[in-house]
């Protein structure tokens, strides 16, 4: 006669969450030099259902500048457009992934932008050409950025296969992320990329 027992080890084992490790990833130009400011991302299904949008990012205009000139979100996330400067903004993208405008404007616009496909959309202000800067949405909760080092470490990254994706500002316009494959195990690890044909 069977009881409950299988049943109740199986919601257990279906219950216990899946080990998670770092991950040290070290971006470099061809040269062995490492890359500051270099968007890392790691994609699967699993980090694609485990996706929450993030609240209260801005991208400020300072000085003629959008600060900071790269963002990461998750997809679904919203954005806010400060103008903390003494002059008008129009601020717009025509990228695919997120196509829009903020006509001329001063203060903070009452609605936020939501981006809700993942690619990377390029900003800019009808008014001053020399600003833009970079929205990257990633369609999972693990990225960040290198650092001055060109390392990042993603400190609880779940076992599974995934997709390994780096992007920074200076690589040729329309230019998609590299992409290798990365499985994680257990325990901590690392993972290097070159990434070349970036503009000096």
């Amino acid at each position: 006669m069977t009881g409950p027992a299988p049943l109740i080890a199986s919601l257990l084992c279906t219950a216990l969450p899946l080990a998670a490790a770092p991950l040290e990833v070290r971006v470099a130009d061809a040269a062995g030099k490492p890359i500051a400011g270099v968007v890392v991302f790691v994609e699967s299904p699993e980090a694609r259902s485990a996706i929450r949008p993030v609240a209260g990012t801005e991208i400020a205009q300072v000085g003629k500048q959008f600060v900071p000139p790269v963002t990461i979100v998750p997809v679904g996330s919203a954005i806010n457009f400060p103008n903390r400067d003494t002059v008008r903004h129009h601020v717009y993208s025509f990228s695919p992934v997120k196509p829009f405008e903020i006509k001329l404007y001063v203060g903070t616009p009452a609605s936020p932008v939501v981006f809700d496909k993942p690619g990377i959309a390029v900003l800019g202000c009808n008014i001053h050409d020399n600003m833009v800067a970079w929205v990257v949405i990633v369609d999972t909760p693990y990225y960040g950025q290198t650092g001055a080092d060109g390392k990042l470490t993603l400190p609880n990254l779940p076992t599974g296969n995934y997709r390994l994706r780096t992007w920074h500002a200076g690589l040729p316009v329309g230019a998609a992320p590299s992409d290798q494959a990365l499985v994680m195990g257990s325990g901590a690890q690392q993972a290097a990329v070159t990434l070349a044909g970036l503009r000096p």
